[in-house]
């Protein structure tokens, strides 16, 4: 599949910008991983601060028939999932239940209301004797605490539609009624439970090599919940009805109607209980799509349990396979096959370093590990390069190397001091010449002051200069459509309003010629004081000033990159200097110069440097004579003829290079290499140093 440049662009900024680093371990024995056949991908999973990405129910759509099972159960079929028909699933633990009615529209806009919140609903329809009823929940809820926390905030926002009922915390807790050999046997002693008021589910246990059904009475929270639900039960029935052992595996049964709130569109659901892990596969080369990801479809099998009271979703598949959804997702398929090699050895040898990094699962599905988006992104020319370097690894005195990458190092690739704060014999500053290539078919844009003093850019392709200069030279320029945008940063943000429009006619004067912001050249801000005020807080180590009047960089390293950073002539402490990207309200990377559009400094003939700010009066030697110039609105040229405009407000604007950390491989480097003609060894032993490539 062919993309141009500017999608080739995009496809970077979406592919790992910037892979995070956890700690300074760098290289590990390569028996521990490198034999590894198959990955484990985190999809949703609940780590705290380390990772976080949860959902009360994920939907699975298989291409073809898939069974599910219990792993700690011997694997016997629990249920058939017929091909090309919705199912979901979830956990069996702390939840509430908002409210019951036997009134659609009720229960749907609750639900619609819930949708907008933290507190995510579930709608399940039940049958009684006289008829449907539907069932309104959110959660899941990692303690009973969270969930009864939960309910005082549902009670306030479905206030509307609980009619007398009070949100009530439920759990995995139940009762049970007996084992059946029928689903409708046992359905109908459910229906019985349920029509004296219990809650009553059927639930596929297995049983030996195979599987039977039980009644499960009740939903409770805790042990006193659960007596009463015993206590209920004994009025209703003579069946005396035992708890169900803690741990105990099965599948709950229930019909969701969650998927669509305006129309009843009923979906089997089956809910996890016990503390095993669900198993979903088919026959080698089946796939599977998860709805609530995007409603991407994935290769190999689908694993789903419970971690830290909340569900994960693992995708187990061989690691080869993988890689092709990896690389497809990280770097445009239309690059050349070096290129495309490359990455497929620093991916695998990335993925065989995590080891159990996740816990439950090797590597995430975000950039925090790598990019991996499913078989969408799977393109010939991506399974070619994944194939012929089947099994190739980064190795360092025999030791596997975590090839860490990113999108665009801005012409010179990061040294770990840049990076971590300290060394590392893999890792250097070299040369990326190729990196300039991310820019090569994209516009520049014009740098204009309007006669109101508002400063913004026009792309050059609207633009006509007039052929009159100012008194400084610096040229007119009109535009040539009506109401052309005039926008805050040399690129088109749909998020972000113009800052003027112009007409045929108007004029303005150019103050610089840019390169639309890429990967490569990029410009950021201007941000207020108050703006990188809140973006520090908490990213750094000291203490911060209440109002930040100055920034400056004070130290760089090998590349360029920045080491340290100055507000009002005190050091921005950080943990490591890599981390002034995010405490800097996002910047692509740390190879940047701070302009502040508030203040110019001036270097007397004595060598002295001065700080003009906007409110200050300077005296100026003009033509004229000697005159008084306040600094707000003041064109300022630097000795290489750069003009800017001083602003009424102190405000700091970033203009970089890179996008990423800028460790070993640069992406858009490895293309331009690629594009020279060098093999993607040659590419590899450029960015990563003292390693060999090894196919284990």
């Amino acid at each position: 599949m062919k993309r141009n440049w500017k999608q080739a662009l995009g496809w970077c900024v979406k592919g790992l910008l910037a892979l995070t680093l956890v700690g300074g371990v760098w290289q590990s024995p390569a028996a521990d991983a490198a034999g590894t056949d198959s990955i484990r991908v985190a999809m949703f999973l609940d780590l705290g601060s380390t990772y976080r990405s949860t959902t009360n129910a994920v939907t699975l759509v298989p291409e073809t028939a898939m069974t599910a099972s219990i792993k700690a159960s011997g694997g016997q079929e629990l249920a058939l999932l017929p091909a090309g028909r919705q199912a979901r699933f979830s956990i069996d633990g702390f939840r509430v239940k908002v409210l019951e009615t036997a009134d659609w529209r009720v229960a749907s806009e609750a639900a619609k209301k819930l949708q907008g919140t933290n507190d995510k609903p579930l709608l399940y329809v039940d049958s009684t004797s006289a008829g449907r009823v539907y069932q309104l929940y959110t959660g899941m809820y990692a303690s009973e605490q969270a969930a009864r926390d939960a309910a005082s905030r549902v009670a306030q926002t479905a206030a509307a539609y609980l009619n007398g009922q009070n949100p009530m915390v439920k759990g995995g807790l139940h009762l049970t009624a007996g084992q059946f050999s029928s689903a409708a046997e046992a359905d109908a002693v459910r229906l019985a439970y349920r029509d004296a008021g219990l809650e009553a589910f059927t639930v596929i246990v297995p049983v030996g090599a195979g599987k039977a059904y039980e009644v499960w009475v009740g939903e409770a929270a805790n042990q006193a919940d659960l007596a009463a639900v015993q206590s209920e039960a004994g009025r209703a029935s003579s069946a005396a009805l035992q708890a169900v052992r803690a741990g105990t595996h099965g599948l709950i049964l229930r019909q969701d109607a969650s998927l669509n709130l305006d129309s009843l569109q009923l979906v089997e659901h089956y809910t996890l209980a016990g503390d095993g892990q669900l198993w979903i596969q088919g026959n080698a080369g089946s796939r599977t799509q998860v709805k609530e990801r995007s409603e991407r479809t994935y290769r190999g099998a689908i694993e789903i349990g419970s971690h830290n009271g909340q569900l994960y979703l693992v995708n187990e598949l061989p690691l080869q396979e993988y890689l092709y959804s990896v690389v497809g997702a990280e770097v445009p398929s239309s690059w050349g096959a070096e290129a495309l090699k490359a990455q497929a050895v620093a991916a695998r040898s990335y993925a065989l370093f995590q080891g159990n990094k996740f816990q439950v699962a090797n590597v995430v599905d975000t950039t925090l590990s790598q990019a991996y988006y499913g078989t969408s992104y799977e393109y010939p020319s991506i399974i070619q390069a994944v194939d012929a370097t089947a099994g190739e690894v980064l190795l360092s005195n025999g030791r596997l190397v975590e090839a860490v990458f990113s999108s665009n190092s801005g012409g010179m690739s990061a040294d770990p001091l840049e990076v971590w704060g300290n060394a590392n014999p893999t890792f250097g500053a070299v040369e990326s010449p190729g990196d300039a290539s991310a820019q090569a078919a994209l516009h520049s844009w014009y740098h204009v002051v309007l006669p109101s003093g508002i400063t913004g850019y026009v792309r050059e392709d609207n633009v006509k200069l007039t052929g009159n200069t100012t008194l400084a030279g610096l040229p007119y320029m009109t535009v040539t459509a009506n109401n052309t945008n005039v926008r805050p940063l040399p690129l088109i943000q749909s998020s972000a309003e113009p800052v003027a429009r112009l007409n045929p006619g108007d004029t303005a004067v150019v103050l610089e010629l840019v390169a639309e912001s890429n990967s490569y050249e990029w410009i950021r801000g201007p941000f207020t004081s108050e703006q990188l005020v809140s973006s520090l807080n908490g990213r750094v180590t000291g203490s911060l000033p209440a109002s930040i009047t100055s920034l400056e960089v004070v130290e760089r390293g090998p590349s360029g990159r920045v080491l340290k950073v100055r507000a009002n002539g005190q050091v921005l402490e950080v943990r490591y200097p890599d981390l002034y990207r995010s405490a800097l309200n996002g910047l692509p990377s740390t190879m940047f110069d701070i302009e502040p559009t508030g203040s110019y400094t001036v270097l007397g003939a004595n060598g002295a440097a001065t700080t003009v700010s906007a409110g200050q009066t300077v005296s100026v030697i003009s033509a004229s004579g000697t005159g008084p110039v306040r600094g707000a609105g003041t064109t300022v040229l630097n000795g290489e003829g750069k003009a800017r405009i001083v602003d009424n407000t102190q405000r700091f604007k970033f203009i970089g290079r890179g996008n990423g950390h800028g460790l070993g491989l640069s992406q858009w480097g490895a293309k331009g290499m690629a594009d020279q003609g060098y093999d993607y060894k040659q590419i590899l032993q450029h960015y990563y140093r003292n390693v060999t490539i090894s196919k284990e």
